[in-house]
Protein backbone atom coordinates (compact mmCIF):
# COMPACT_ATOMS: atom_id res chain seq x y z
CA UNK A 1 0.00 0.00 0.00
CA UNK A 2 1.96 3.43 -1.32
CA UNK A 3 2.66 6.02 1.45
CA UNK A 4 3.11 9.84 1.51
CA UNK A 5 6.27 9.99 -0.66
CA UNK A 6 7.08 14.02 -0.92
CA UNK A 7 5.14 15.97 2.38
CA UNK A 8 6.27 17.97 5.48
CA UNK A 9 9.17 16.71 7.19
CA UNK A 10 7.47 15.74 10.49
CA UNK A 11 4.92 13.87 8.11
CA UNK A 12 7.72 12.28 5.89
CA UNK A 13 9.37 10.54 9.08
CA UNK A 14 5.94 9.12 10.89
CA UNK A 15 3.14 7.97 8.14
CA UNK A 16 2.33 4.74 8.83
CA UNK A 17 5.49 4.10 10.36
CA UNK A 18 5.20 5.26 13.88
CA UNK A 19 2.63 3.56 16.07
CA UNK A 20 1.63 5.57 19.58
CA UNK A 21 -0.63 4.99 22.02
CA UNK A 22 -3.06 7.74 21.32
CA UNK A 23 -5.41 9.34 24.76
CA UNK A 24 -8.50 7.81 24.76
CA UNK A 25 -7.81 4.76 22.42
CA UNK A 26 -9.79 2.36 22.01
CA UNK A 27 -9.33 -1.39 23.95
CA UNK A 28 -7.89 1.46 26.59
CA UNK A 29 -10.76 0.73 29.41
CA UNK A 30 -11.39 3.65 30.97
CA UNK A 31 -8.77 5.67 30.39
CA UNK A 32 -8.70 9.12 31.58
CA UNK A 33 -9.84 12.08 29.26
CA UNK A 34 -6.63 15.27 28.92
CA UNK A 35 -9.30 18.40 30.64
CA UNK A 36 -8.10 21.74 29.61
CA UNK A 37 -6.39 23.28 32.33
CA UNK A 38 -5.22 27.52 32.45
CA UNK A 39 -3.28 27.92 29.16
CA UNK A 40 -4.32 25.08 27.58
CA UNK A 41 -2.23 22.16 29.44
CA UNK A 42 -3.83 19.22 30.01
CA UNK A 43 -5.24 17.25 33.16
CA UNK A 44 -5.88 13.61 33.53
CA UNK A 45 -9.70 13.47 35.10
CA UNK A 46 -12.11 10.29 35.22
CA UNK A 47 -14.93 9.75 32.74
CA UNK A 48 -17.25 9.74 35.11
CA UNK A 49 -16.34 12.86 36.05
CA UNK A 50 -17.47 14.53 33.19
CA UNK A 51 -20.82 15.92 32.40
CA UNK A 52 -22.94 18.18 30.87
CA UNK A 53 -25.39 19.11 27.87
CA UNK A 54 -23.28 18.73 24.65
CA UNK A 55 -24.09 20.68 21.16
CA UNK A 56 -22.17 19.73 18.30
CA UNK A 57 -21.79 21.32 15.10
CA UNK A 58 -21.63 19.48 12.12
CA UNK A 59 -21.67 19.78 8.36
CA UNK A 60 -22.63 16.58 7.47
CA UNK A 61 -26.23 16.53 6.82
CA UNK A 62 -26.43 13.48 5.22
CA UNK A 63 -25.29 11.14 8.23
CA UNK A 64 -26.17 12.90 11.25
CA UNK A 65 -29.07 11.28 11.85
CA UNK A 66 -27.35 7.54 11.36
CA UNK A 67 -23.38 7.51 12.16
CA UNK A 68 -23.46 10.41 14.41
CA UNK A 69 -26.12 9.05 16.42
CA UNK A 70 -24.18 5.57 16.56
CA UNK A 71 -21.28 7.45 17.36
CA UNK A 72 -23.19 9.16 20.59
CA UNK A 73 -24.01 6.15 21.99
CA UNK A 74 -20.51 4.76 21.40
CA UNK A 75 -19.17 7.50 23.18
CA UNK A 76 -21.56 7.53 26.19
CA UNK A 77 -20.58 4.06 26.85
CA UNK A 78 -17.59 5.55 28.45
CA UNK A 79 -18.98 8.89 29.18
CA UNK A 80 -22.91 8.17 30.28
CA UNK A 81 -23.18 11.72 32.02
CA UNK A 82 -22.78 13.66 28.58
CA UNK A 83 -25.67 14.54 26.59
CA UNK A 84 -24.42 15.11 23.24
CA UNK A 85 -26.91 16.52 20.52
CA UNK A 86 -25.90 17.35 17.02
CA UNK A 87 -26.59 20.04 14.44
CA UNK A 88 -26.51 19.75 10.99
CA UNK A 89 -26.10 22.41 9.04
CA UNK A 90 -26.25 23.02 5.16
CA UNK A 91 -24.36 26.40 4.16
CA UNK A 92 -21.88 25.28 7.28
CA UNK A 93 -19.57 27.73 6.64
CA UNK A 94 -21.97 30.24 6.06
CA UNK A 95 -24.26 30.02 8.68
CA UNK A 96 -21.59 29.11 11.49
CA UNK A 97 -19.67 32.45 10.66
CA UNK A 98 -22.57 34.10 11.03
CA UNK A 99 -23.32 32.60 14.45
CA UNK A 100 -19.62 33.48 15.56
CA UNK A 101 -20.34 36.90 15.99
CA UNK A 102 -22.27 35.97 18.89
CA UNK A 103 -21.24 33.30 21.50
CA UNK A 104 -23.86 30.17 20.55
CA UNK A 105 -21.85 28.71 18.15
CA UNK A 106 -22.22 25.16 19.98
CA UNK A 107 -19.61 23.46 22.16
CA UNK A 108 -17.75 21.85 19.54
CA UNK A 109 -17.71 22.31 16.08
CA UNK A 110 -16.23 22.03 12.54
CA UNK A 111 -13.80 25.35 12.40
CA UNK A 112 -14.48 27.67 9.25
CA UNK A 113 -11.75 27.88 6.76
CA UNK A 114 -11.72 31.02 6.78
CA UNK A 115 -11.11 31.92 10.01
CA UNK A 116 -8.03 34.12 10.51
CA UNK A 117 -5.54 32.29 12.34
CA UNK A 118 -4.89 34.96 14.35
CA UNK A 119 -8.62 35.46 15.62
CA UNK A 120 -8.36 31.86 16.82
CA UNK A 121 -7.72 32.03 20.27
CA UNK A 122 -10.83 34.63 20.30
CA UNK A 123 -13.33 31.90 19.19
CA UNK A 124 -11.84 28.51 20.05
CA UNK A 125 -10.09 26.87 23.33
CA UNK A 126 -6.69 25.39 23.10
CA UNK A 127 -6.18 22.27 22.69
CA UNK A 128 -2.32 21.87 23.72
CA UNK A 129 1.32 22.89 22.24
CA UNK A 130 1.39 22.60 18.71
CA UNK A 131 5.01 20.90 18.32
CA UNK A 132 3.52 18.29 21.09
CA UNK A 133 0.26 17.83 19.16
CA UNK A 134 2.09 16.95 15.72
CA UNK A 135 3.60 14.00 17.58
CA UNK A 136 0.44 12.81 17.78
CA UNK A 137 -1.63 14.55 14.67
CA UNK A 138 -1.15 15.05 10.82
CA UNK A 139 -1.80 18.72 10.23
CA UNK A 140 -2.03 19.58 13.69
CA UNK A 141 -0.25 22.88 12.76
CA UNK A 142 -3.17 24.14 10.54
CA UNK A 143 -5.19 26.06 13.23
CA UNK A 144 -2.40 26.69 15.22
CA UNK A 145 -1.33 30.43 16.54
CA UNK A 146 1.52 31.45 18.12
CA UNK A 147 2.76 27.90 18.89
CA UNK A 148 -1.02 26.56 20.32
CA UNK A 149 -3.07 24.25 18.80
CA UNK A 150 -6.54 25.23 18.15
CA UNK A 151 -8.31 22.86 15.69
CA UNK A 152 -7.39 18.86 14.62
CA UNK A 153 -8.31 17.65 11.43
CA UNK A 154 -11.27 14.92 11.63
CA UNK A 155 -9.64 13.23 8.74
CA UNK A 156 -6.50 14.41 5.76
CA UNK A 157 -7.89 14.42 2.06
CA UNK A 158 -6.00 13.29 -1.05
CA UNK A 159 -7.10 15.96 -3.79
CA UNK A 160 -7.72 14.82 -7.43
CA UNK A 161 -11.48 14.25 -9.14
CA UNK A 162 -13.74 11.72 -8.78
CA UNK A 163 -15.25 9.90 -11.90
CA UNK A 164 -17.27 7.19 -13.01
CA UNK A 165 -15.34 4.22 -14.80
CA UNK A 166 -18.32 2.53 -16.59
CA UNK A 167 -18.52 6.23 -18.23
CA UNK A 168 -15.29 6.86 -19.02
CA UNK A 169 -15.00 2.87 -20.53
CA UNK A 170 -18.20 3.53 -22.62
CA UNK A 171 -16.66 7.13 -24.32
CA UNK A 172 -13.48 4.63 -25.24
CA UNK A 173 -11.37 6.60 -22.34
CA UNK A 174 -8.82 4.51 -21.78
CA UNK A 175 -5.95 5.59 -18.96
CA UNK A 176 -6.41 8.44 -16.69
CA UNK A 177 -5.52 11.96 -18.47
CA UNK A 178 -2.44 13.61 -17.44
CA UNK A 179 -2.68 16.69 -18.77
CA UNK A 180 -5.51 19.48 -18.90
CA UNK A 181 -5.47 19.09 -22.64
CA UNK A 182 -6.00 15.61 -22.82
CA UNK A 183 -8.51 15.73 -19.67
CA UNK A 184 -10.65 17.92 -22.02
CA UNK A 185 -10.24 15.70 -25.24
CA UNK A 186 -11.89 12.82 -22.48
CA UNK A 187 -14.63 15.21 -21.62
CA UNK A 188 -15.45 15.54 -24.92
CA UNK A 189 -15.62 12.05 -25.88
CA UNK A 190 -18.13 11.45 -23.33
CA UNK A 191 -20.12 14.14 -24.09
CA UNK A 192 -20.86 12.72 -27.77
CA UNK A 193 -20.55 9.01 -27.00
CA UNK A 194 -22.46 9.02 -23.92
CA UNK A 195 -25.70 10.60 -22.32
CA UNK A 196 -23.53 11.68 -19.04
CA UNK A 197 -22.55 14.95 -18.06
CA UNK A 198 -18.98 15.37 -18.37
CA UNK A 199 -18.36 17.09 -15.40
CA UNK A 200 -20.42 18.57 -13.14
CA UNK A 201 -19.46 21.93 -11.43
CA UNK A 202 -22.20 22.16 -8.44
CA UNK A 203 -22.03 26.06 -9.15
CA UNK A 204 -25.41 26.53 -7.27
CA UNK A 205 -24.57 24.92 -4.07
CA UNK A 206 -21.19 27.14 -4.07
CA UNK A 207 -18.48 25.41 -1.89
CA UNK A 208 -18.06 22.05 -4.06
CA UNK A 209 -16.14 25.14 -6.54
CA UNK A 210 -13.95 25.71 -3.68
CA UNK A 211 -12.95 21.97 -3.94
CA UNK A 212 -10.97 23.34 -6.87
CA UNK A 213 -8.54 25.07 -5.01
CA UNK A 214 -6.12 22.92 -3.18
CA UNK A 215 -5.36 21.41 -6.73
CA UNK A 216 -3.03 24.39 -7.00
CA UNK A 217 0.02 22.69 -4.80
CA UNK A 218 -0.47 19.49 -7.30
CA UNK A 219 0.21 21.89 -10.64
CA UNK A 220 3.24 23.59 -8.80
CA UNK A 221 5.04 20.62 -7.46
CA UNK A 222 6.31 22.65 -4.66
CA UNK A 223 5.47 22.23 -0.88
CA UNK A 224 6.26 25.94 -0.42
CA UNK A 225 4.34 27.21 -3.05
CA UNK A 226 1.68 28.91 -0.31
CA UNK A 227 4.67 30.79 0.82
CA UNK A 228 5.23 32.08 -2.99
CA UNK A 229 1.94 32.90 -3.09
CA UNK A 230 3.01 35.75 -0.09
CA UNK A 231 5.75 36.60 -2.63
CA UNK A 232 3.77 37.19 -5.85
CA UNK A 233 1.87 40.40 -7.10
CA UNK A 234 0.34 38.04 -9.78
CA UNK A 235 -0.84 34.69 -8.93
CA UNK A 236 -3.14 34.33 -11.86
CA UNK A 237 -0.95 35.14 -14.69
CA UNK A 238 -0.73 32.51 -17.42
CA UNK A 239 2.02 30.14 -16.33
CA UNK A 240 1.19 30.45 -12.42
CA UNK A 241 -0.61 26.82 -10.90
CA UNK A 242 -3.87 29.31 -10.67
CA UNK A 243 -3.97 30.36 -13.64
CA UNK A 244 -3.47 27.13 -15.34
CA UNK A 245 -5.95 25.44 -13.04
CA UNK A 246 -9.26 27.58 -13.15
CA UNK A 247 -8.24 28.04 -16.89
CA UNK A 248 -9.48 24.25 -16.93
CA UNK A 249 -12.80 25.54 -15.23
CA UNK A 250 -13.22 27.86 -17.72
CA UNK A 251 -12.39 25.60 -20.32
CA UNK A 252 -14.96 22.70 -19.68
CA UNK A 253 -18.10 25.93 -19.02
CA UNK A 254 -17.10 27.71 -22.51
CA UNK A 255 -17.06 24.26 -24.49
CA UNK A 256 -20.49 22.72 -23.54
CA UNK A 257 -18.91 20.23 -21.27
CA UNK A 258 -21.05 21.03 -17.61
CA UNK A 259 -24.67 20.49 -16.87
CA UNK A 260 -26.98 22.33 -19.17
CA UNK A 261 -27.78 25.16 -16.09
CA UNK A 262 -25.70 25.21 -13.39
CA UNK A 263 -27.59 28.23 -12.04
CA UNK A 264 -30.32 24.79 -11.06
CA UNK A 265 -27.36 22.52 -9.80
CA UNK A 266 -28.15 20.07 -6.91
CA UNK A 267 -25.55 18.92 -4.23
CA UNK A 268 -27.11 15.41 -2.63
CA UNK A 269 -28.75 14.33 -6.37
CA UNK A 270 -25.45 14.71 -8.15
CA UNK A 271 -23.97 11.93 -5.97
CA UNK A 272 -26.42 9.68 -7.18
CA UNK A 273 -26.39 11.05 -10.20
CA UNK A 274 -23.01 10.06 -10.56
CA UNK A 275 -23.12 6.60 -8.41
CA UNK A 276 -26.03 6.02 -11.37
CA UNK A 277 -23.43 7.05 -14.24
CA UNK A 278 -25.31 10.31 -15.41
CA UNK A 279 -21.93 12.56 -14.40
CA UNK A 280 -18.63 11.33 -15.49
CA UNK A 281 -16.82 13.43 -13.38
CA UNK A 282 -16.68 16.12 -9.94
CA UNK A 283 -13.55 18.16 -8.92
CA UNK A 284 -13.72 17.17 -5.23
CA UNK A 285 -11.43 15.86 -2.29
CA UNK A 286 -11.43 12.01 -1.57
CA UNK A 287 -13.46 12.25 1.09
CA UNK A 288 -16.13 12.17 -1.54
CA UNK A 289 -15.36 8.66 -2.66
CA UNK A 290 -16.87 6.39 -0.25
CA UNK A 291 -20.45 9.00 0.11
CA UNK A 292 -20.69 7.62 -4.01
CA UNK A 293 -19.43 4.15 -3.75
CA UNK A 294 -21.95 4.15 -1.22
CA UNK A 295 -25.27 5.23 -3.24
CA UNK A 296 -23.72 3.21 -6.30
CA UNK A 297 -24.52 -0.50 -7.51
CA UNK A 298 -21.40 -1.21 -8.02
CA UNK A 299 -18.64 0.77 -5.90
CA UNK A 300 -16.04 -0.55 -7.61
CA UNK A 301 -17.43 1.56 -10.56
CA UNK A 302 -16.43 4.86 -8.94
CA UNK A 303 -12.63 5.95 -9.29
CA UNK A 304 -10.28 8.80 -8.09
CA UNK A 305 -7.90 9.95 -10.25
CA UNK A 306 -5.13 13.36 -9.90
CA UNK A 307 -6.01 16.39 -10.92
CA UNK A 308 -4.73 16.34 -14.98
CA UNK A 309 -1.03 17.94 -14.84
CA UNK A 310 1.90 16.48 -15.37
CA UNK A 311 5.48 17.84 -14.13
CA UNK A 312 8.11 18.37 -16.97
CA UNK A 313 9.84 15.61 -14.63
CA UNK A 314 7.58 13.82 -15.29
CA UNK A 315 5.92 13.25 -11.86
CA UNK A 316 2.14 13.32 -10.74
CA UNK A 317 1.37 15.10 -7.21
CA UNK A 318 -1.92 14.98 -5.49
CA UNK A 319 -2.25 17.48 -2.85
CA UNK A 320 -3.21 16.40 0.59
CA UNK A 321 -4.22 18.47 3.46
CA UNK A 322 -6.53 18.51 6.42
CA UNK A 323 -9.81 18.63 5.80
CA UNK A 324 -12.91 20.72 8.40
CA UNK A 325 -10.30 21.24 11.92
CA UNK A 326 -12.97 20.35 15.22
CA UNK A 327 -12.47 22.49 18.01
CA UNK A 328 -14.06 23.85 21.14
CA UNK A 329 -16.14 27.54 21.55
CA UNK A 330 -13.76 28.74 23.73
CA UNK A 331 -17.27 30.71 25.39
CA UNK A 332 -18.33 26.68 26.16
CA UNK A 333 -19.75 26.06 29.68
CA UNK A 334 -18.78 22.41 28.99
CA UNK A 335 -14.92 22.27 28.11
CA UNK A 336 -14.30 18.27 29.86
CA UNK A 337 -17.08 17.39 28.20
CA UNK A 338 -16.34 18.99 25.04
CA UNK A 339 -12.63 17.70 25.42
CA UNK A 340 -13.64 14.27 26.05
CA UNK A 341 -15.81 14.21 22.73
CA UNK A 342 -13.16 15.85 20.47
CA UNK A 343 -10.53 12.98 21.72
CA UNK A 344 -12.88 10.63 21.11
CA UNK A 345 -13.91 11.79 17.90
CA UNK A 346 -10.59 11.87 16.80
CA UNK A 347 -9.16 8.67 18.54
CA UNK A 348 -11.32 6.61 18.21
CA UNK A 349 -14.64 7.07 16.01
CA UNK A 350 -13.04 6.02 12.74
CA UNK A 351 -14.62 8.81 10.59
CA UNK A 352 -11.57 9.78 8.88
CA UNK A 353 -11.30 5.70 7.15
CA UNK A 354 -14.38 5.57 6.88
CA UNK A 355 -15.52 8.39 4.91
CA UNK A 356 -12.95 7.55 2.88
CA UNK A 357 -10.15 10.32 4.27
CA UNK A 358 -6.79 9.29 5.73
CA UNK A 359 -7.06 9.20 9.55
CA UNK A 360 -5.16 12.52 11.19
CA UNK A 361 -3.68 10.19 14.00
CA UNK A 362 -0.05 9.42 13.11
CA UNK A 363 1.03 5.75 12.74
CA UNK A 364 -2.81 4.72 11.18
CA UNK A 365 -2.71 2.40 8.47
CA UNK A 366 -3.35 4.11 4.62
CA UNK A 367 -7.07 4.01 3.20
CA UNK A 368 -8.17 1.50 0.46
CA UNK A 369 -9.94 3.81 -0.98
CA UNK A 370 -6.78 5.66 -2.70
CA UNK A 371 -4.92 2.55 -3.44
CA UNK A 372 -5.08 3.48 -6.83
CA UNK A 373 -2.90 6.02 -6.82
CA UNK A 374 0.07 3.86 -6.22
CA UNK A 375 -0.75 2.18 -9.26
CA UNK A 376 -0.76 5.63 -11.31
CA UNK A 377 2.83 6.11 -9.52
CA UNK A 378 1.44 9.58 -8.01
CA UNK A 379 3.48 11.16 -5.45
CA UNK A 380 1.73 13.15 -2.38
CA UNK A 381 2.72 16.72 -1.92
CA UNK A 382 1.58 18.80 1.28
CA UNK A 383 2.05 22.69 1.87
CA UNK A 384 4.92 23.64 3.87
CA UNK A 385 3.95 26.17 6.88
CA UNK A 386 4.25 29.81 6.79
CA UNK A 387 7.82 31.19 7.13
CA UNK A 388 8.56 32.53 10.48
CA UNK A 389 7.58 36.16 11.12
CA UNK A 390 4.76 35.58 8.44
CA UNK A 391 2.02 33.69 10.29
CA UNK A 392 -1.01 34.55 8.80
CA UNK A 393 0.21 36.74 5.81
CA UNK A 394 -1.51 34.71 3.19
CA UNK A 395 -4.84 34.86 4.42
CA UNK A 396 -4.38 38.25 5.32
CA UNK A 397 -3.62 39.07 1.66
CA UNK A 398 -6.07 36.94 0.71
CA UNK A 399 -8.89 39.20 2.67
CA UNK A 400 -7.29 42.47 2.03
CA UNK A 401 -7.48 41.61 -1.97
CA UNK A 402 -10.61 40.46 -1.61
CA UNK A 403 -10.11 37.61 -3.87
CA UNK A 404 -11.45 34.89 -2.42
CA UNK A 405 -8.76 31.80 -3.19
CA UNK A 406 -11.53 30.25 -0.55
CA UNK A 407 -14.59 31.52 -1.11
CA UNK A 408 -16.76 30.61 -4.74
CA UNK A 409 -17.24 34.64 -5.81
CA UNK A 410 -15.07 34.27 -8.80
CA UNK A 411 -15.37 30.83 -9.76
CA UNK A 412 -19.05 31.14 -10.32
CA UNK A 413 -17.76 34.45 -11.90
CA UNK A 414 -15.62 32.22 -14.77
CA UNK A 415 -18.08 29.35 -15.12
CA UNK A 416 -20.92 32.33 -16.16
CA UNK A 417 -18.25 33.64 -18.63
CA UNK A 418 -17.65 30.89 -19.94
CA UNK A 419 -21.27 29.95 -20.50
CA UNK A 420 -22.17 33.39 -21.37
CA UNK A 421 -23.93 35.02 -18.91
CA UNK A 422 -21.37 37.63 -18.44
CA UNK A 423 -19.24 39.44 -21.33
CA UNK A 424 -15.89 39.09 -20.27
CA UNK A 425 -13.09 36.60 -20.68
CA UNK A 426 -11.01 34.46 -18.64
CA UNK A 427 -8.47 36.84 -19.44
CA UNK A 428 -10.88 39.81 -18.13
CA UNK A 429 -11.15 37.90 -14.79
CA UNK A 430 -7.74 36.58 -14.29
CA UNK A 431 -6.22 40.51 -15.01
CA UNK A 432 -8.56 41.76 -12.18
CA UNK A 433 -7.68 38.99 -9.60
CA UNK A 434 -3.71 39.86 -10.20
CA UNK A 435 -4.66 43.63 -10.06
CA UNK A 436 -6.64 42.95 -6.87
CA UNK A 437 -3.72 40.23 -5.45
CA UNK A 438 -1.53 43.19 -5.85
CA UNK A 439 -2.70 45.62 -3.98
CA UNK A 440 -3.57 43.86 -1.28
CA UNK A 441 -0.11 42.48 -1.22
CA UNK A 442 1.36 45.56 -0.97
CA UNK A 443 -1.11 46.86 1.93
CA UNK A 444 -0.11 43.82 4.07
CA UNK A 445 3.47 43.18 3.17
CA UNK A 446 5.24 46.53 2.09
Amino acid sequence: MSKFKKVRGWLMATIAVVSLTMVGCGGQGETPVPELGEDGELINVSPDEIEGELTVLIHRTDIVDTVFKEYAAQFNETYPNVNVSFEAITDYQGQVNIRMSTKEYGDVLMIPDNVPVEDLPHFFEPLGATEEMLEQYLFADDMAYQGVTYGIPITINANGILYNKDVFEAAGVTGVPATPEAFLEALQAIKEKTDAIPLYTNYSAGWPLNQWEPNRTSIAGDADFPNQLVDTDHPFVEGQPHHTLYKVMYDVAEQGLIENDPLTTDWESSKQMMADGKIATMVLGSWAITQVQELASDPDSIGYMPFPFTQPDGTIYSAVAADFNIGINVNSANKDAARAWVDYFINESNYAVDQGGISPVVGEDYPETLASFEELGVEFISENPHREGEEGFLDMIDNESEVGLWVEGFKQRIIEAGIGNRAETFEDITNELNERWENGRVRVVD
